[in-house]
């Protein structure tokens, strides 16, 4: 296991930009109705970390994916924009190939001071991923920002930033799946990029046909927003002994459930109990929804933009806290099953008639899958990632509220989920209470709680 507290140096260059290495359409794309909602308007950090490789002997990660970059974005010259907003708060990308943000840097480190357990949060993350003063505005500044960090063992961890209205992790996995081919010698993608955002803008005329309380307005009259100092951030592993313990939990009927659903139904319950909120107040679960595959015909391959939608239940706290876990199994199994083709076309006239509004966050609880996005499996030629994905859970304007799902292999060699929580000091230690507590029906669980080397 890793030291407490690994701490270390990075030595940065100073930020240059990166332009696509041809002329590229200099041309105004806009975004979809679903790209530009509120609650897409900020940076998503992704890391990635990948170990010395023989074979790359002589090879400088930084050079191969600066000269990467170069050749990918005039494949994916939007990226190399500017986003500005229109009429209507209509977001569009300004194509003037101006170019993304590209940190070179040396850290006195090796990987394996990071010990088995690389997940969020990462120490000195700042240092891995610097926020050039200036940058982090949604509109008029790079859509993109990469560090590539050089290690003392020769391995390296490539950190970004993105501009989320531009991508989903799906979408964002394709362009560095691009990135990753072309590094490795490639002339161009296998899967070609298309926009296709009309395909996700409102009708004419707009109109919405399905529920979205998601984007109910909410009052918070108890100041039951996270509040935002004394945040703790843990990451707890669900292999298949805590999955198997939970759903000792769940009633017959329920058992086809898949481990996403009960897991979901599981956290939100522990973490209600931990927030102590009032019997009668609402609280919420929100489960991100890949939509790609519900349109018919489905979305293009090569469509790199936003596909997903925020279905939300809704439910009283002292309800969810008092009914078994079947009760918030069946809600989460409901709010899943909203998404269809109509109900991404009735969220995207929503927006415009409503004026873009945020999904709510007084008292939600947003859950994000991406064991499925592939980040670990991008390859610059040294190998797999030995950890890919979200570099910290409750992202966005809002910490504590949004935790990711992330594949993890432990030091037992179990394949399972890791899931960063953030919450408030106190809420944690109940947080951690409560789900040591459910989970102690199966004895031979190893402890939860993986120590993170931060």
């Amino acid at each position: 296991m890793a030291p407490s507290a690994l701490s270390f140096t990075v030595r940065r260059r100073q930020p240059e930009l990166i332009s696509p290495v041809k002329a590229t359409p200099r041309e105004v794309k806009l975004l979809s109705d679903i790209d530009d909602q509120e609650g897409l308007r900020f940076q998503i950090p992704v890391i990635q970390f990948y170990r010395y490789d023989a074979s790359m002997r002589g090879r400088d990660p930084v050079d191969v994916i600066r000269k990467a970059l170069a050749e990918t974005l005039v494949f994916y010259y939007p990226f190399a924009g500017r986003l500005r907003e229109g009429p209507n708060r209509k977001l569009l990308v300004d194509c003037n190939g101006d170019g993304v943000v590209f940190i070179e840097a040396d850290a006195d480190v090796t990987l394996e001071a990071f010990g088995d357990a690389l997940q969020p949060p990462f120490p000195c993350l700042e240092e891995l991923l610097y926020d050039v003063p200036g940058t982090s505005p949604v509109l008029n500044t790079p859509l993109l920002l990469i560090q590539v960090t050089r290690l003392k063992c020769g391995g390296f961890i490539l950190a970004l930033r993105l501009n989320h209205t531009m991508s989903d992790a799906a979408g964002l996995v394709q362009f560095m799946s691009a990135l990753g081919e072309i590094a490795r010698g490639a002339r161009e993608p296998s899967n070609p990029p298309g926009w296709h955002r009309e395909l996700l803008n409102a009708r004419k005329p707009p109109r919405v046909t399905c529920t979205h309380r998601e984007y109910d307005e909410v009052p918070d009259t108890k100041g039951t927003i996270i509040p935002l100092d004394d945040m703790a951030h843990r990451s707890f592993f669900f292999g298949p002994n805590e999955v198997a313990s939970i759903r000792t939990q769940i009633p017959k009927h329920l058992s086809e459930s898949s481990d996403f659903e009960v897991i979901t139904a599981f956290l939100w319950r522990c973490r209600t109990m931990a927030l102590q909120p009032d019997d009668d107040e609402e609280v919420r679960i929100i489960c991100i929804v890949n939509a790609r595959a519900k349109f018919n015909p489905p979305l293009p391959d090569g469509f790199y933009g936003n596909a997903f939608a925020f279905p939300v239940a809704v439910t009283k706290a002292g309800k969810l806290c008092r009914n078994p876990l079947g009760y918030a199994l069946e809600l989460v199994k409901k709010a899943k099953g909203d998404v269809t083709e109509e109900y991404m076309h009735s969220l995207a006239d929503l927006m415009v008639i409503k004026g873009r509004p945020h999904f709510t966050v007084v008292r939600s609880y947003l859950v994000s899958d991406v064991t499925r996005a592939g980040f670990g499996d991008v390859d610059f030629g040294w190998g797999k990632a030995v950890y890919g994905g979200p570099a910290k859970g409750g992202v966005g304007a809002i910490p504590g509220v949004a935790s990711f799902y992330i594949p993890f292999k432990n030091a037992q060699g179990q394949e399972g989920l890791v899931i960063p929580v953030c919450l408030p000091g106190e809420a944690m230690e109940r947080f951690v209470k409560e789900l040591d507590g459910m989970l102690k029906n199966y004895p031979e669980n190893p402890r939860l709680f993986i120590t993170s080397s931060l």
